[in-house]
Order: C-alpha cells, then sequence, then structure tokens
C-alpha cells in the first residue's frame, strides 16, 4: 500500500500535488502507542487527498542525530560517549540507529503507511548534512547566525548548551535559607534558595521603592560564610514581596542574575562547572556536585549559626527535557540564530497558516511573544551534524567551508583557502548543530533545495505539517523561522496538531517513561493494523487521550460488522453485472435514499476531513454505516434481494443497483480507516466490475443532494422505530406481524411511501399499510 515515485516531477503536473511534511520519528527509543496514534492520523489524510484525485507527495524520514541518539546508544551499549574515540562513537551510534529504524519502518508499513519510501531520508544523511550545513552558511552571511560568548542554557548531565525550547518546567520542593549579610548599618536579612553560590555572590539589589532599605542603598554588605565585600544596589526587577525583598545576585542562579549581570557589568566569579561541579578553587565545597554542595553548605552555615532559618516551599524550576536534569548558566562561546530580530514577522506568519485545531495558534503565538534570548544551535556532544567551520589560528577569524565541500567534517578536513589574513592554520570547530537546526529543515529537505533535482518551486509551500502540539515551540517555530529566511514562504499551508496518548491523568506515554502497555507490534497481532487504525480516528483532533486494549474491542466489533455486512451483500449481487448507466428515476425510493445518504455523507466527510477532523469524520460514516446501511436500508430491502418473485425482478435489480454502489461508497470512506479490510473485499468483488485495481486507486464522488429522498429516509426510519419500540414493548418478536400498519406522512411522500409499500410490509410484518396525510 506504500507510494513510490522518483522526483522527476514532470509526470505529477496532470494532478494537483498534496505535500506532506512528516514529523522524523526521533531515534531514542522504541516506538509506542502515541507514534501509532499521531502519525496514523497524518496517514490517513494522506490517503483521503489521494481519494480526492491529488498525486500525494509523502516522504517520510528518521530524526537519528543528536543527544535523543546518543542517550539511547549510551544506554543500550552501557558507555559513555566520552569512554570512546569519536569515531568509534560515531560508528556504534550508525550500527543502533540500523537496528531501531529498521523496526520502526517495519511498524509503518504493517500499519498500512501509504508513504512515499523511495523518499525516505535520515537527518545525518550526506544529503540532509549538506542542506542542513548549507542553511546555517546562508544564515551566516545573512548575519542571521553568529557566534558570541555569554551565560547560556547549559545542562551539567548532558554537558551541553542547550536552548530555550528545550527547557520544561518541573515543581519541587525546596528550601528557603535564610542569612544575615552584615552592613555597617545593621543585617539585612537575605532568604536564597542557592546558599551553594554564596562564594558567587557579586551584589545585593533592592527595589528602589522600597522604603526600608533606602539607607542601605550604596552601602557594603559582608557574605556570610566566606567573609567578602559587594554593594547594595536597586533595581525594578527586585519583587518586594517576596522573602525578605532583598536579594542575593550571584553568578549564576537564575536568568535574572545574568540580566543585572550584564545591565551593571558586574565581576563574573566561576562557582559550577560544565560538569555539574563546583569549581575545585572554591573554599568549604570545592569538588563536589551542585546539590552534596548546597547541603554542606547549609550544615556549615548552622555550625557557625549564621543561618537564621529555614522556610519549605514548592517552586517551579528549568529542567532539561531530554534528561530531567536542573539547568545552570554557564558562561560559553556558542553559536546563536537571530529570532528575537524579526518576532513580529514569525507572529505574522501564525495567521498566514491555517492552524487545526484553531486555537494551537495561540501556543505558537505564546512561545514566541515571550521569547527571551536567540536560538543557541551549538552542542557540545559527539553524534551530530558538524559545523562547516574552522577558526583562523592567528585572527580567530571564522573560516566557513565552500559549497563543494558540504557536507564537511572540519574535524577530518581544513578549508579550501587561506584567511585573509594570510594564515593557512586553523582550529576546526568541535561542536555539532542542535538536532533541531536539522529537524527544522525537513521542508527543504524533502524539496531537495539547492540540489540538481531541486523540485522546491513544484512543492512550496508545502500541503500539511502535522506534528503533536508539545514541539509547537521547536519544530513548528524553528521550521517557520528557516524556511521565512531561506525561502521568504511559509513553509506550509496547514498544519494539524495532534493530542498525546496519555499513561494516567497528566503523563503522557513516552519512550524515555517506558510507559506503554504493549509494543505496537504486539498489538497489531493480537488485534489487527486495522482495529488499531479504526481506534486511532476517535477522538477530537488536537485532544489527549488514553488507551487501553479493551477500547480495541470495538474496532473488531466494526472490522466484524463491516466484512458481514458487505458479505451478505456480495452474496445478494452474484447475478449482478454492473450497468453502464442507471437511470435513478427508475429506482425504488428506498434505494435512491441509501445512495443520497452515501453521497450527503460523502460531502459532509469531505468537509470536515479539508479541515483535518478526522475523529467527526469517522463518526459520520459509523452513522451511516451502523445505522441507515445495516440497522434500517439492509432490512427494508432484505425480502426484496431474496424474493424477486414476489418484489419483481426490476424491483430486485434496482435494490441490487442501490446496495453495489451504496457499499462501494461506504467502503471508499472507510478506506482511509482501514485499508486492508476495505481493499480485501474491494478484491473480492469489485475489482472485476470497475475499472481501477485497489481500492485505493479510486477517487470519491459527489453530486447536488436530492433532500426530498434523504427527508424521505428520516421519516420512514421514524416509521421502522416506532413500530420496533412497538413490538418490544408488547413482548412480541421482530418477526410477528401486525395487521395494520398507519402511516401519517406529508403530501409529497405519499407517492414515494405508495412505491415502498412492499418493502415496508416485509420489514414490519404489517398486513396492511396505511398510508394518510
Amino acid at each position: 500500500m506504500g507510494g513510490t515515485r522518483n522526483l522527476q516531477v514532470s509526470e505529477w503536473k496532470r494532478k494537483k500535488i498534496f505535500s506532506v511534511d512528516t514529523p522524523p520519528p526521533t531515534v531514542s527509543g522504541k516506538l509506542h502507542i502515541g507514534h501509532v496514534f499521531s502519525y496514523t492520523q497524518a496517514e490517513m489524510i494522506a490517503r483521503f487527498k489521494r481519494m480526492q484525485g491529488y498525486d500525494v507527495f509523502y516522504p517520510f524520514g528518521f530524526d537519528d542525530n543528536g543527544l535523543p541518539t546518543e542517550r539511547l546508544v549510551e544506554k543500550d551499549e552501557k558507555i559513555h560517549a566520552n569512554m570512546l574515540s569519536r569515531s568509534e562513537f560515531k560508528s556504534r551510534c550508525i550500527n543502533t540507529i540500523e537496528k531501531y529504524e529498521g523496526e520502526f519502518k517495519d511498524l509503518w508499513k504493517r500499519l498500512g503507511f501509504s508513504v512515499d519510501w523511495d523518499l525516505q531520508y535520515q537527518t545525518i544523511s550526506d544529503l540532509s548534512q549538506r542542506i542542513s550545513q548549507k542553511s546555517f552558511i546562508e544564515l551566516a552571511k545573512m548575519n542571521k547566525a553568529y557566534m558570541k560568548e555569554s551565560p547560556v542554557l547549559w545542562c551539567t548531565e548532558c554537558q551541553t548548551s542547550i536552548a530555550q525550547a528545550e527547557l520544561e518546567s518541573k515543581e519541587c520542593e525546596t528550601t528557603f535559607n535564610y542569612l544575615n549579610f552584615k552592613t555597617a548599618l545593621g543585617n539585612l536579612l537575605i532568604a536564597t534558595t542557592r546558599p551553594e553560590l554564596l562564594a558567587g555572590c557579586v551584589c545585593i539589589f533592592v527595589h528602589p521603592d522600597d522604603n526600608r532599605y533606602k539607607e542601605y542603598v550604596g552601602q557594603k554588605a559582608n557574605v556570610p560564610l566566606y567573609d567578602f565585600e559587594i554593594p547594595i544596589l536597586t533595581d525594578d526587577a527586585v519583587s518586594m514581596d517576596k522573602g525578605t525583598g532583598v536579594v542575593m545576585c550571584a553568578t549564576f542562579g537564575d536568568s535574572t542574575d545574568i540580566e543585572w549581570y550584564q545591565k551593571y557589568n558586574l565581576q563574573y566569579k566561576e562557582i559550577i562547572m560544565s560538569n555539574g561541579t563546583i569549581n575545585e578553587s572554591v573554599l568549604f565545597v570545592g569538588g563536589m556536585r551542585i546539590k552534596k554542595a548546597r547541603e554542606h553548605i547549609i550544615e556549615l552555615l548552622k555550625e557557625k549559626e549564621l543561618l537564621v532559618k529555614q522556610e519549605k516551599m514548592n517552586h517551579m524550576i528549568a529542567v532539561h527535557e531530554r534528561c530531567g536534569n536542573d539547568v545552570e548558566f554557564i558562561p560559553s562561546k556558542q553559536w546563536y540564530i537571530d529570532v528575537l530580530t524579526d518576532k513580529e514577522r514569525f507572529l505574522q506568519a501564525a495567521d498566514e497558516i491555517n492552524w487545526h485545531p484553531e486555537h494551537m495558534k495561540n501556543r505558537y503565538k505564546i512561545w514566541v511573544e515571550n521569547l527571551k534570548w536567540d536560538w543557541c544551535i551549538s552542542r557540545q556532544r559527539y553524534f551530530g551534524v558538524p559545523f562547516p567551520v574552522w577558526y583562523c589560528k592567528d585572527c580567530n577569524k571564522p573560516m566557513f567551508a565552500e559549497e563543494e565541500q558540504l557536507p564537511v567534517n572540519p574535524l577530518e578536513s581544513q578549508p579550501l583557502h587561506a584567511c585573509s589574513c594570510g594564515c593557512n592554520e586553523f582550529i576546526p570547530e568541535e561542536a555539532v548543530f542542535d538536532t533541531w537546526a536539522t529537524s527544522s529543515v525537513t521542508t527543504l529537505i524533502n524539496a531537495r533545495y539547492g540540489e540538481e533535482n531541486d523540485i522546491l518551486d513544484d512543492i512550496f509551500p508545502m500541503g500539511m505539517r502535522c506534528q503533536a502540539h508539545e514541539i509547537i515551540r521547536t519544530w513548528a517555530f524553528y521550521s517557520i523561522v528557516k524556511s521565512l529566511y531561506h525561502t521568504g514562504k511559509l513553509p506550509w499551508k496547514d498544519i494539524m496538531i495532534s493530542g498525546f496518548v496519555l499513561a494516567k491523568p497528566g503523563e503522557k506515554i513516552s519512550k524515555s517513561k517506558n510507559n506503554a502497555s504493549n509494543s505496537p507490534i504486539t498489538l497489531i497481532e493480537t488485534n489487527s493494523a486495522d482495529a488499531i487504525r479504526y481506534w486511532a480516528a476517535n477522538s477530537k483532533l488536537g485532544t489527549d487521550t488514553f488507551f487501553s486494549e479493551e477500547e480495541l474491542k470495538i474496532s473488531k466489533r466494526f472490522i466484524n460488522k463491516l466484512y458481514n455486512a458487505a458479505k451478505f451483500a456480495i452474496m445478494q449481487m452474484e447475478d449482478f453485472e454492473k450497468p453502464e448507466k442507471y437511470n435513478e428515476s427508475d429506482m425504488l425510493p428506498i434505494d435512491r435514499w441509501i445512495l443520497e445518504r452515501v453521497n450527503e455523507t460523502t460531502i459532509r466527510v469531505t468537509n470536515m476531513l479539508d479541515n483535518y477532523e478526522i475523529g467527526q469524520a469517522r463518526h459520520e460514516i459509523d452513522n451511516l454505516f451502523w445505522k441507515d446501511f445495516c440497522d434500517y436500508y439492509i432490512e427494508i430491502v432484505k425480502e426484496r434481494l431474496y424474493q424477486p418473485d414476489k418484489h419483481g425482478i426490476e424491483e430486485r435489480y434496482s435494490g441490487q443497483i442501490a446496495l453495489y454502489h451504496s457499499l462501494l461508497g461506504i467502503l471508499k470512506l472507510y478506506a482511509i480507516y482501514t485499508p486492508y479490510v476495505t481493499d480485501y473485499i474491494y478484491q473480492e468483488f469489485y475489482k472485476e466490475q470497475e475499472k481501477e485495481s485497489s481500492l485505493h486507486q479510486t477517487v470519491w464522488s459527489t453530486k447536488e443532494i436530492n433532500h426530498i429522498y434523504i427527508e424521505f429516509g428520516e421519516h420512514i426510519k421514524d416509521v421502522i422505530a416506532d413500530v420496533r419500540k412497538n413490538k418490544t414493548e408488547n413482548q412480541m418478536s421482530m418477526k410477528d406481524s401486525i395487521p395494520e400498519l398507519i402511516i401519517i406522512c406529508p403530501k409529497k411522500y405519499k407517492e414515494l411511501y405508495r412505491k415502498t409499500e412492499k418493502d415496508i410490509k416485509a420489514c414490519t410484518g404489517a398486513e396492511k399499510v396505511m398510508i394518510r396525510n
């Protein structure tokens, strides 16, 4: 069921192109039901567009470089990256990703993904590296990528810089420690959660309007335990209501410390090292891990009676989303992409993209509005896309690779030219790109940006981006940034945001937490791919859902019902030959009703799927199939199909035509959800009658709705429902006859009821039918 194509686009131009930008799954562990949920929803849209007559461009990739993959390799191999040479560790990574990507691809294929597998890419491949490095060089030449040395968000566990978008907030219990800082005017009581940074204190701040401390401003204060003096200054950022209203500034406890450090040109004291230990030169706690140092300093303060009091408190701290470790601020030289200068353009982009669901746009806008820093794209890791840059040994000028060198590893090569200062010796950049720096150019990778077979003009902007809501701030935002900078265009027209599958309230199923029940492969083998796909289309777009294997019983019940209904219908059409044309006016009213209901549902479902409402669309089809087709239509025409001698040959043929086309229409509608069983039914019967060799090559068709038959059908359903209810209340069998059925209907239905009288008698068991206005 997968698609294949090469990149010669001349053939496609006969059709409209719909292109899909699919999130390359991160190679960081086993896939789980949450991946199946979101990726399957996107695949359903690809199938839908194909059945609308589009040529669907549907590449698929794997995000297999960077920190997530490194951590997987370290876990699987029980090693640390710094234990091996870079080349040996890279080799281990390549071997690991090949195994996992094979498993990923096998899962997607078994789920029936109609992907262009010959357009498969890896973010670590030469093509992806070349486009990613080309992106960086272009941005540097545009002055949108730059290097600077400043305090940067740093994960001491992963030992790398990270970006603002990689932070998560976590509530934790901590302690406010109250300490007296001595001054010539008396003690200043300060509450701090970071006493291990006392040696890094450089200033004390109070609010300029805080009358309690006006006389202290301009004085000096003595730091407890370390006994050195620091100035007392004012700043509006101080909260008079928090703690005592007096704040110590250390390098660096939080982002406010950095702002004050830069604003007031304060001294920098190196306390926290990149490996999460305290600087060896720091008295009392040098060499200790941060939390151990905190505990030790508190004990010392107690011993020396410098700790006035402690208060337990809960507060939010920033942690690295990849490992959950506390994030620190450490001065470092890093590469950045300027995202602050063009914030307004990125906000404007939100209104130019169609968001599904619409409210997800607010998440994007809130993120952009609250950006504090440019995007740090360099990582001090091993397995990633290298920066294509060296530094002149004499003047330190960055030297960028030439395009013909890409992809390039500066550790293994040299610039093609001498530096402008004449020097021929260079120091290679050892950092690698943040994995998002490459993932953010998936649209450009899909378009083969800048390559000989560049198809940017044919697919840009792409039709759809599908992704989960937690990466709006990363993948969606960064992709918009890169696309606007490189092409001046938005990356896609529509963005489809899926929800999470939750293990329990508030906790999503994730690879890192290993909190999924059964693997998707096990679920497929136990329940079938179609059963899982049908479940994945159960909820409203963008909402989170729970998963229990019990829910797949509903899916299996549906599949059995569809198969059995189709089996019954096909049995009634064993002697049927599809006419080249048929005149609907020659058909019985109830037959025209079911065809109109299929037509009406197809129109409604098309509108829903055009707005990516996969769940609502499936429920609409379910209503048609379970109620109208199975509960009513089949029961109404059953006897006519069985007994042509009683009802007439032409009347039976009318029913066969309606059965043929209504079942085919229903199979087409369900094809995007359950591709296996629907095509199986098609192959068993329809293939000989239809020109397409597969149901999935057919196209949905609709016409203007004839509302009189829709209304008539609803009226007759009410009549039959009343009969069924009456029989139930009187403890009668549905097969029991009734002497007379009086139908009161509008005059416009009278003739339609007259033509349907035999079917009504057969369905209700009525010996006599009276039709009145």
